[in-house]
């Protein structure tokens, strides 16, 4: 089975068509030519057709005569009475609608890919994107850029870095961390950590918890290898805290660490976007001492900054996470608001 030809290409094969017939002809013919034969064989009366160009009806003779001349066939036959569309007419008609149509939309394409709305875009998204975020502005750049085709590749921060240099992606969801020079990374949103512990578990009758109260609990933890912001980042917290993880279990994605904390392998501190995981066997809680929180940001590369659909991308994931933001601060107050219950529905008031 042969590969599906996108839009895009059938556009480009499209003008190169049309390129081509004109080179073929380009010591006279030229897209007026084009216009003006449509104009009289769409009419077949010189004097409407030189007066739908505005031009007058012996200047439309002329430039007809003279096509006909460069082809080396006549294209109409005129009488005192009436003119007809010959074959040859008829097949240079129907090519030359293609071609005006094609410049045209050349001409519109190149004016909306300069401002950002048509042409296509490589993602590259870490995978704890995908929990809310990324698919949010996914959802929203479609709606508002439908024209620009979307290319997504997952992959670990590092590798967004190689390919934003290689040309594999024109931008990057990912954590900020150490970068090449050239690759700029712009903080979009923080996660606030917090303290994921088994429904069963005592402290999940609780909103709040300080970091010190986790000392000699069983923890699931990000391995410094395949995590390395993660893992430093919760070590150093609990160091500060004075105490060092006793670790049971370690896991790379925040889903499976998630997953091993619901199984009941031990607490784990992760980032705020594993509630989008809505797991009913995992409570989380607050970090009473506030760390530091983490970010997910765009990079792209400097000398790339100002390409419309890398900028267009950029507009529509700063609204999106503006929009996040609100609805979040809204939840946030609500929650606070209200008591946490215990399971015989008891409030708590920790």
């Amino acid at each position: 089975m042969g590969q599906s030809v996108s839009p895009l290409d059938q556009f480009v094969q499209c003008i190169i068509g049309a390129v081509f017939i004109l080179m073929q002809h380009q010591s006279m013919i030229d897209l007026r030519h084009f216009r003006y034969f449509q104009a009289a064989a769409q009419e077949l009366h010189f004097g409407r057709a030189a007066a739908r160009l505005c031009i007058s009806q012996p200047a439309l003779s002329r430039q007809i005569q003279q096509l006909e001349e460069e082809i080396g066939t006549p294209l109409l036959r005129r009488t005192q009475r009436r003119v007809e569309l010959l074959p040859a007419g008829q097949v240079f008609l129907e090519r030359s609608n293609q071609i005006l149509d094609e410049v045209r939309r050349a001409t519109l394409d190149a004016r909306r890919t300069g401002a950002g709305e048509f042409g296509r875009l490589s993602v590259g998204f870490i995978h704890s994107s995908t929990y809310g975020l990324l698919p949010s502005i996914v959802e929203r750049f479609r709606h508002l850029y439908p024209d620009i085709e979307l290319e997504l590749h997952e992959m670990p921060i590092t590798e967004q870095h190689v390919a934003l240099k290689r040309g594999v992606i024109d931008i990057g969801l990912l954590r900020p961390q150490p970068a090449p020079p050239d690759v700029e990374i712009q903080p979009v949103i923080e996660e606030p950590f917090l303290v994921a512990v088994p429904f069963s578990h005592r402290f999940a009758k609780r909103r709040l918890i300080r970091l010190n109260e986790l000392d000699g609990e069983a923890m699931v933890m990000f391995p410094h290898r395949e995590s390395p912001l993660f893992h430093s980042r919760i070590l150093a917290m609990c160091e500060r805290a004075g105490f060092s993880p006793r670790v049971a279990q370690q896991a790379t994605q925040i889903h499976t660490v998630a997953g091993l904390v619901g199984a009941g392998i031990g607490l784990a501190i992760i980032p705020g976007t594993a509630r989008n995981l809505q797991r009913k066997d995992v409570h989380f809680l607050e970090i009473a001492d506030r760390p530091e929180p983490v970010h997910v940001a765009l990079g792209w590369l400097r000398s790339r900054e100002d390409t419309p659909t890398i900028r267009s991308f950029r507009q529509v994931t700063l609204l999106v996470v503006q929009q996040i933001n609100a609805s979040t601060s809204v939840a946030t107050d609500t929650q606070r608001q209200q008591p946490i219950r215990g399971r015989a529905g008891r409030p708590n008031r920790t």
